[in-house]
């Protein structure tokens, strides 16, 4: 019998719950961005590998926010395995999501093209 909602959906929305709080006020290193947002969790079938995406708002600190989350993988994991009832906590990868400037870029490429169709004294 399918399932409509996997478990593998049900620990990503597990993860992306805990890891904040996690980064906020366990991981506690000055170079994350108080702007970082986790935008979504992406668990595999077989639960070994959770992708979290993320944006920090202000640019300028997205390098040293980076390496700050690369190098608290192992801490982030281990502090993830006493919230989570998994038998494994799955490895983590972070991974800067472009999905936000990638839809800014497709609104206005739509916008310059409808502005090019529209003529002056075009009623159509």
């Amino acid at each position: 019998m399918a399932r409509d909602y996997p478990r593998s959906y049900r620990v990503a929305d597990q993860i992306q719950r805990e890891i904040v709080p996690l980064i906020r006020d366990e991981l506690k290193d000055p170079r994350v961005s108080p702007l970082l947002t986790i935008s979504a969790v992406e668990v595999t079938r077989d639960l070994s590998i959770a992708t979290i995406f993320y944006t920090v708002l202000n640019e300028d600190q997205l390098e040293a926010t980076d390496e700050a989350l690369q190098e608290g993988l192992g801490a982030m994991r281990h502090l993830l395995s006493k919230r989570l009832t998994l038998r494994a906590v799955p490895i983590l990868r972070f991974v800067y999501d472009t999905s936000m400037e990638e839809g800014s870029r497709l609104s206005g490429l739509i916008d310059a093209a409808v502005r090019s169709n529209t003529t002056p004294g075009d009623d159509t």
